[in-house]
C-alpha cells in the first residue's frame, strides 16, 4: 500500500485531535445554554420522531460493537470498537432526550431504550445484523459512519438547536469512526488473500441493505464517494446488487433484532423500579 492512505485522507477538514478518540457523551455538555424550545413553525412531532430513529440506530450499534469486548482480534481494537460504541452511545442518550421533550410524552432516555420491543423500533437493518467477523463489522461501521457524518453535517444546520447541537458533536465523533473504518478495510482488502476474501464476503452481504440508508436521508454522492476512495485504495469492488424489500424506519426488521433487544433490555425488565 502507499503511505498516502486513504483514511488519511478522509480525514481532510475534520483533524481536530478531539475526533480522534471517544468518550461516549464526552466532557463537556453539548447542550450547555442551548435553548431547549422547539422552534415556532417546527414539527414537533416529525422532530421527535427524527430523533428517535436516529437515536435506535446509535444504540443498535453501540450494542453491536459492545460484543466485541473480550472478542476483538487485538486489544488495542477491542478498546478502540468499546469507544465508539460508547461514542454512539451518548448520541443515542441526547437524542432520545430530545425525542422525549418533543414528543410529548416526557419519556426519559430509559424509557426508549429499555422498554419498547422491536417493531416500535426505527433503526435501519444494516446495524441490527450480527458482527459476523472482523471484515464484516469494519465495513459496516465504514458505511454507516460515512452516512451519519453526511447526515450529522447536514443537521449541524438544522433548525431545531438542540439537534443542531448534538450533530455538531456527532460530526466530530463519527469522523473518527470512519477514518477507524476506512483504515482497516484497506488493510484487509490489500492484505491476505484470505483477509481479502472475507471482505468480498462482507460486502455481497451488507450492500443489499445500503439503499436503505439513502432512502431515510439521501445523502449518496457523498457517500459512495467516500465508499469508492476506499474500495478503489483496498483493491475491492463496488458491489452491484438488488437492494431488499422493507425499511428498518417503518419498524420492519431482521429476526436479529429481539434478541439483541432482549439481552440489552434484560436487567432494566427484571427491575424496572431500580436505581443505580
Amino acid at each position: 500500500m502507499s503511505d498516502d492512505h486513504v483514511y488519511l485522507s478522509l480525514a481532510e477538514g475534520h483533524d481536530d485531535s478531539d475526533a480522534r478518540w471517544a468518550f461516549g457523551t464526552g466532557f463537556e455538555n453539548p447542550l450547555y445554554g442551548v435553548d431547549t424550545a422547539v422552534p415556532e413553525g417546527l414539527d414537533a412531532a416529525a422532530l421527535a420522531a427524527d430523533c428517535l430513529a436516529l437515536g435506535d440506530d446509535a444504540l443498535v450499534l453501540a450494542q453491536r460493537l459492545a460484543e466485541w469486548v473480550t472478542r476483538a482480534p487485538e486489544l488495542e481494537e477491542e478498546v478502540a470498537l468499546a469507544n465508539i460504541g460508547l461514542d454512539l452511545l451518548g448520541q443515542a442518550r441526547l437524542l432520545y432526550s430530545r425525542a422525549g421533550q418533543t414528543d410529548g410524552t416526557g419519556r426519559t432516555e430509559d424509557a426508549y431504550a429499555y422498554f419498547r420491543d422491536a417493531a416500535d423500533f426505527r433503526n435501519l437493518r444494516l446495524v441490527e445484523l450480527p458482527n459476523g467477523d472482523f471484515a464484516f463489522s469494519v465495513l459496516r461501521l465504514l458505511v454507516f459512519a460515512s452516512w451519519r457524518l453526511a447526515h450529522f453535517t447536514e443537521l449541524a444546520s438544522a433548525p431545531d438547536p438542540v439537534l443542531a447541537a448534538i450533530a455538531a458533536k456527532g460530526v466530530k465523533e463519527l469522523a473518527y469512526h470512519r477514518q477507524y473504518a476506512a483504515e482497516w478495510v484497506v488493510r484487509l482488502g490489500d492484505g491476505t488473500e484470505e483477509s481479502h476474501a472475507r471482505m468480498l464476503t462482507a460486502l455481497e452481504a451488507q450492500a443489499p441493505y445500503w439503499e436503505e440508508l439513502f432512502a431515510a436521508h439521501d445523502v449518496r454522492d457523498a457517500v459512495l464517494a467516500d465508499l469508492r476512495q476506499v474500495l478503489d485504495a483496498a483493491g475491492l469492488p463496488m458491489p452491484s446488487v438488488p437492494p431488499l424489500p422493507g425499511q428498518g424506519r417503518d419498524g420492519g426488521h431482521t429476526g436479529h433484532l429481539a434478541p439483541l433487544l432482549a439481552e440489552l433490555q434484560s436487567v432494566a425488565r427484571a427491575h424496572p423500579e431500580a436505581t443505580w
